[in-house]
């Protein structure tokens, strides 16, 4: 099992030293990221081999307006809330059954239409879904034939007492029993897109994943029990408990960004085999909780202590936070998108697109010109 250990997050380059900075590496096969200012004493990098291993994407999608969707969740909340009574514990989270959880509005065909456009290399789409089928638009033939759709009943085999569930990250468990699945995958939310042509280097390195995000003290957080139920907060508390199970403390959490999750089949294969009890307790919400773990954040943290994953020090994604598009101006997102910033940007979220289109009525030709930025049909 991996374990928390004392190797550094970058993996130091013995070939490579201040000497010789202007010679030909001798493995012109290694990608070099920017060293970050930050390191040890020495050169450092984040290096990534040019493996040609297949590369899949994971998708989870829902359609709440669905009419039998629906009627099934709001018949198992009330179960979900007498059940918290009868057991005295307390009231469902608030992060957890906000109805805008389950909102679709067309995210997924964006964030499949980027990957087409700027990740064709990927070998299989898979989308989760509850017994639906989405529509999807604007996407080639060629391309269609790498989608499957994936029903909840497939993944959770074995573990059916879990369904119905209506929470991302009893799903996120259990992505990785799909089927037929990579060993490296890409999860995306369906509110996150491409926005450049990526490679496998942008996701994978040499024994593990790069990883975006910061290292973060959150022990005020963890210590603060009132706070445990305010619904901005959720996330936090599900990447403190996955943090802790490998071996972290409070005060030393890997945030992850709101982006790609690189993520490997058999490590999660292993932490389920090492966590089994707690894997099977994290499918069992049927709504979000704070006592669950975040199974990306248990995997990333599992690939830092092994010294496996690399950390990117420069910042390619943007994300549209819910509340946060309060702050900016058409102009601004105008001149975002056209300015010399953009050009770094292979990332978007935007956490709830509604929203988004109150302020910005032209969000979707926003969406659609950055997605398309590389020029692919």
């Amino acid at each position: 099992m991996r374990m928390q250990g004392d190797s550094a997050i970058y993996a130091p380059d013995v070939a490579h030293s201040d000497a010789n900075e202007g010679e030909k590496h001798p493995h012109p096969t290694t990608f070099y990221f920017p060293k970050p200012s930050h390191t040890p004493t020495g050169r450092y990098y984040i290096f990534v081999t040019s493996f040609m291993f297949e590369v899949d994407a994971v998708i989870t999608w829902v359609d709440g307006a669905d009419p039998v969707h629906l009627a099934k969740r709001e018949r198992h909340l009330v179960l979900a809330e007498a059940d918290a009574v009868a057991q005295a514990r307390a009231p469902l989270h608030d992060n957890g059954t906000n109805p805008h959880r389950w909102v679709c509005s067309d995210e997924l065909n964006y964030c499949v239409r980027s990957i087409a456009n700027n990740a064709p290399w990927v070998r299989r789409i898979w989308i989760v879904t509850d017994d639906q089928t989405p529509v999807l638009e604007r996407i080639s033939p060629e391309f269609s034939a790498k989608i499957s759709i994936i029903d909840h009943r497939e993944i959770f085999a074995g573990y059916e007492d879990a369904l119905p569930t209506f929470n991302s990250l009893s799903i996120e468990t259990m992505l990785w029993r799909i089927p037929g699945l990579a060993e490296h995958f890409l999860y995306f939310n369906d509110d996150v897109f491409l926005t450049a042509p990526v490679t496998r280097a942008d996701f994978f390195a040499a024994d593990g994943p790069v990883l975006r995000g910061k290292w973060t003290n959150h022990s005020d957080l963890a210590a603060c029990v009132a706070s445990r139920d305010e619904a901005c907060l959720l996330n936090h508390y599900n990447q403190i408990n996955a943090a802790q199970m490998i071996g972290y403390t409070a005060d030393q959490v890997f945030e992850s960004a709101h982006v790609v999750h690189p993520t490997q089949r058999s490590v999660m294969a292993e932490l389920f085999d090492t966590y089994r009890d707690a894997f099977i307790a994290n499918t069992s919400y049927r709504f979000r909780d704070a006592a669950q773990f975040l199974p990306q954040s248990l995997h990333n943290h599992a690939c830092l202590a092994d010294g496996s994953a690399a950390i990117l020090d420069t910042r390619d994604y943007l994300h549209v936070a819910v509340g946060g598009i309060d702050t900016w101006s058409a102009d601004d997102v105008s001149g975002y998108l056209r300015g010399s910033e953009w050009d770094a940007i292979k990332f978007l979220c935007v956490n709830d697109l509604p929203e988004v289109e109150r302020s910005f009525p032209d969000a979707r030709l926003w969406i659609e010109e950055a997605i398309g930025r590389s020029g692919a049909v």
